[in-house]
């Protein structure tokens, strides 16, 4: 094993408690940051990847693209992935709750809740989007969207423990219960998979194509929210308008 590539040599924690692919997740992100893997320089397969942590393809395919959806990594077809040369540039600012977005005249829009509830951050991107120690507990809300009965979207929330979330009603996202304080944020707009763990609440392929909202904010200064939302084909055209219109 090469120097650069030391950093995956620790086995996993089996029986922690979390999914493989944070892990696997969290792993790469860490060579990034501490500069094993620098700026454009090439990640290691799927099958390297999966040989050292011991872990499937599968696994090791999921937190890549979640990876590549954050903005740290970036794939070119026929030759492989590689560490983005910059951090991804703020998109646009305004903020719009997915029930607003997605929402067409005619028709019926139904949020269902399925998790909502304090867990501990298993996930390095999400601590530090939050700004919140890894090991904390924050606010996780799963929000599966219907259009006319059919599964349109999937939303999901991260808030920290002490955000104003907690009688949050069935029928509506954190985002849009905080609007009101939050002001302007980011939303980027990415394209992507579903992956296995996204694929269940819609009882869909997990290979299927989506557009991934990713949505992040602040509250007096403070990181306070961060949701991405998986949205199919059948959520048809999003108009979002840019700060001032």
């Amino acid at each position: 094993m090469t120097d650069r590539l030391s950093f995956l040599a620790a086995p996993l924690a089996r029986d922690a408690g979390v999914p493989l692919r944070v892990q696997v997740h969290s792993r790469i992100l860490d060579g990034i940051r501490t500069g094993a893997l620098t700026p454009g320089s090439m990640i290691p397969t799927e099958t390297e990847i999966g040989r050292l942590l011991g872990v499937s393809r599968t696994v090791v395919r999921e937190a890549l693209m979640l990876l590549d959806e954050d903005g740290f990594i970036v794939s070119r077809r026929g030759i492989g992935r590689f560490v983005a040369d910059a951090v991804p540039e703020a998109g646009l600012e305004r903020l719009r709750p997915l029930e607003d977005l997605l929402s067409m005249p005619g028709s019926v829009l139904e949020l269902r809740r399925t998790q909502g509830e304090l867990q501990e951050t298993t996930s390095t991107y999400i601590a530090e989007e939050l700004a919140i120690p890894a090991d904390s507990a924050a606010w996780f809300f799963e929000t599966v969207v219907l259009r006319d009965g059919q599964p349109i979207a999937l939303s999901q929330e991260h808030l920290p423990a002490d955000a104003p979330v907690a009688s949050l009603s069935a029928g509506e996202t954190a985002l849009s219960a905080l609007l009101d304080r939050l002001g302007s944020g980011v939303v980027r707009f990415t394209a992507g998979l579903l992956g296995e763990s996204r694929a269940a609440p819609l009882d869909a392929d997990p290979g299927e194509p989506v557009l991934i909202v990713t949505q992040t904010a602040k509250l007096d200064g403070r990181p306070i929210y961060l949701a991405k939302h998986m949205l199919r084909a059948g959520a048809g055209q999003l108009s979002v308008r840019q700060p001032g219109q």
